[in-house]
């Protein structure tokens, strides 16, 4: 494979196998899967069932799911994986089993790094009819306790972060914050902390990354090396804020228990809005979209791109490429959300509508070969 010009990182979702804590909630044997397979359309044109096509409803416990998935994301110029991590405190963590059996197995032979899903684990991500106990909301709380914690939660990755595959920024190996506004503190705590761990333990320290949630935050004064661009429901509000239409509907939606209002725009209309000139830039990194549609999660109360088809999605990866042309290579970072997160079908994962499309669009434009 001929290197690319850019650096493509895409966004792992590891809740594809059952674990106790879903099972007591949701029901025996539920995984994302589960809303992926009752999604319906909603309105005329919408999508919905995604249905996967080359790997099936796949169990990550399985290596050879692992196995495929890097062959074809390496095929279409993804330099590797970023594993969401959910480490909550308190030696409480979910979701761990997959990539502990990438680090421990070295297999897949692919490129990874991490990002820390730094939120409590509620019933509310989930809105649909889905079975679960009544009066139980709160299944995983995300905890700050302290040096302790985070001392530990270094050492726990520090085998991850010395393997020969682990993506680095400037020999440091990459870390992603997922919601660097919640106890800000405390997680610049945490970051002061395990860069003085990551140099007494060989490395040139960290390349802390956050996911700017709050457009234009001012991340770097906190102590971020970077941020990556989230701007879907930017996009698809089609503004920064919301206007007075969709204020007022969701005030009534809340009022009255009501989910009747969606809220959703074409993406050949919006995909301009995914991306700013601020992504020129040396340590701001722009995000692919692939899709985005959380209807198989939260019904009629979801937040809908439609129109995103193999055509949509090449602008949208032309225009994300020309913004990036001047950079470094060694900066010119692009976060692909996602590779696999099917209950917002937001995906590169073959799906019986258009196969390997997405990915085949990729690669041409990153010029694989």
């Amino acid at each position: 494979m001929m290197k690319t010009k850019v650096r493509v990182i895409a966004i792992y979702l590891p809740q594809y196998h059952p674990i106790p804590e879903n099972d007591e909630v949701w029901g025996k044997g539920f995984t994302e899967w589960t809303n992926v397979a009752q999604a319906r359309p909603l309105f005329k044109g919408h999508y919905q069932p995604h249905i996967p096509k080359d790997f099936g409803f796949y169990d990550l416990r399985m290596s050879e799911v692992r196995e495929m998935q890097a062959e074809y994301a390496r095929r279409a110029g993804i330099e590797g994986f970023m594993y969401w991590q959910y480490y909550f405190g308190n030696g409480k963590m979910l979701l761990e089993r997959p990539f502990e059996e990438v680090l421990k197995s070295g297999k897949p032979d692919f490129p990874f790094c991490l990002g820390w899903a730094n939120h409590s684990w509620q019933t509310l991500t989930w809105k649909r009819d889905v079975s679960h106990k009544e009066g139980k909301t709160m299944i995983m709380e995300q905890r700050y306790d302290g040096v302790k914690q985070y001392t530990d939660h270094f050492i726990y990755n520090l085998p991850a972060f010395k393997d020969k595959r682990y993506m680095t920024v400037d020999g440091k190996p990459i870390f992603v914050v997922w919601n660097p506004n919640d106890h800000i503190e405390e997680i610049q705590k945490l970051m002061e902390v395990w860069k003085k761990l990551a140099i007494e333990n060989g490395l040139k320290g960290i390349h802390f990354i956050a996911n700017d949630v709050h457009a234009g935050k001012d991340w770097h004064s906190f102590g971020f090396d970077a941020v990556y661009e989230h701007r879907e429901l930017v996009a698809i509000q089609g503004q920064q804020e919301r206007n007075f239409v969709q204020i007022v509907q969701r005030a009534i939606q809340k009022m009255f228990g009501l989910t009747s209002f969606i809220l959703k725009a074409d993406f050949s209309k919006r995909y301009k809005l995914l991306v700013t000139e601020d992504v020129c830039k040396k340590d701001v990194y722009p995000t692919l979209l692939a899709g985005y549609d959380r209807s198989p999660r939260a019904g009629r109360a979801a937040q809908i791109f439609y129109n995103f088809t193999p055509k949509t999605w090449r602008m949208h990866v032309k225009d994300v490429l020309e913004h990036v042309k001047n950079k470094d290579y060694e900066h010119n970072i692009i976060m692909l959300k996602s590779w696999n997160e099917w209950g917002e079908s937001n995906h590169m994962e073959p799906d019986l509508k258009y196969g390997t499309a997405l990915l085949d669009v990729l690669g041409e434009e990153l010029n694989v070969e």
